[in-house]
């Protein structure tokens, strides 16, 4: 069963599932799109992260669960607390309660929970975790809960960095900025980043999820080097067949804007998208990790270059006139 299996990360990890002969089951709200799932042969299960009872249902015959679905984006930190470390707290009860038998829990997490690398060494399994939003503290808090049933059945938590490809929203923007020939990038100093193509990452969580090694132990599933703005660029205009206009914008400036769309956001059902947490996450010097721990145990490799990666997003994305 995946959770956030009609998201971005879900629903690649679903079609990997399927393509491995895995009998699928996609937990779906009644508003959910399913346009990335329809006309495969995934089971529905209709339901949230607190249906206990449609969960109870579902859990008892499953071999893994694979909790993806998350809260990036709330007007409040109750909300991220609901949405991230509530939710998979009571998911990880339905499935001690019904099904300790199971093969795994495997729990996405994100690079986020561990906080920015501090030095110009990335951080890997071993760092101490530091959180600098609240999106990361409460997605380190559903961590523990998670390690906390270790004991009851298994468990594994992967750390994808910023993830990219198709299906994709986020990134798009980047793309589409690009292609339109500006290229924003935040702040006068090289910003690093760790990066991973969402095929990898589904690969990734599967080699985690069959391999008994990976019980109790945490990984993060990246590219081999980090990327700076520059080199990402260098990339995109390449791929692109364009060149863009570069505009640095000062911090200030982007906490300026992040202070007031989170005040106007006040005004409204939905979160700001850059807001003043969001600020402090994209002005940070290094958001990278290392693989090497997953490559070592998991024999994870990735199968993409940056190049041929973001080759296959953006033809994509043409593909579905997005760019």
């Amino acid at each position: 069963m995946i959770t956030g299996a009609t998201g971005f990360v879900g629903s690649h990890l679903a079609d990997k599932l399927l393509a491995k002969n895995y009998e699928v089951y996609c937990l779906k709200r009644k508003t959910s799109s399913t346009k990335w799932l329809d006309g495969k042969n995934f089971r529905y299960v209709e339901g949230d992260l607190f249906s206990n009872d449609v969960l109870e249902e579902c859990i008892k015959e499953m071999d893994y669960v694979f909790h993806v679905a998350g809260v990036v984006k709330a007007k409040n930190k109750e909300g991220f607390y609901h949405g991230n470390y509530e939710s998979t707290k009571n998911i990880l009860e339905v499935t001690g309660k019904v099904n300790p038998g199971l093969k795994k829990f495997v729990f996405i997490s994100s690079l986020s929970a561990v906080g920015p690398a501090k030095t110009e060494i990335p951080v890997d399994e071993n760092t101490v975790p530091d959180p600098i939003t609240t999106y990361g503290e409460t997605k380190l808090k559903a961590e523990e809960a998670v390690f906390g049933y270790r004991n009851i059945f298994p468990v594994t938590i992967i750390r994808p960095p910023a993830v990219y490809g198709p299906r994709d929203t986020e990134i798009l923007i980047y793309f589409k900025t690009f292609s339109g020939g500006l290229n924003s990038v935040i702040g006068f100093d090289k910003k690093y980043l760790s990066l991973v193509y969402v095929e990898d990452l589904a690969d990734g969580i599967i080699l985690a999820a069959e391999n008994p090694a990976a019980d109790s132990q945490k990984y993060f599933i990246c590219l081999d080097k980090a990327y700076n703005w520059d080199e990402i660029g260098d990339v995109t205009s390449k791929i692109l067949g364009k060149k863009a206009i570069k505009i640095r914008l000062p911090h200030s400036v982007v906490y300026s804007v992040g202070y007031l769309a989170e005040l106007f956001s006040a005004f409204s059902k939905k979160p700001a998208t850059l807001n003043v947490e969001k600020c402090k996450d994209i002005t940070q010097l290094r958001w990278t990790c290392s693989n090497e721990k997953a490559k070592r145990e998991l024999g994870f490799n990735p199968k993409y270059t940056l190049e041929e990666s973001f080759r296959k997003t953006i033809d994509w994305y043409k593909e579905m006139k997005w760019i």
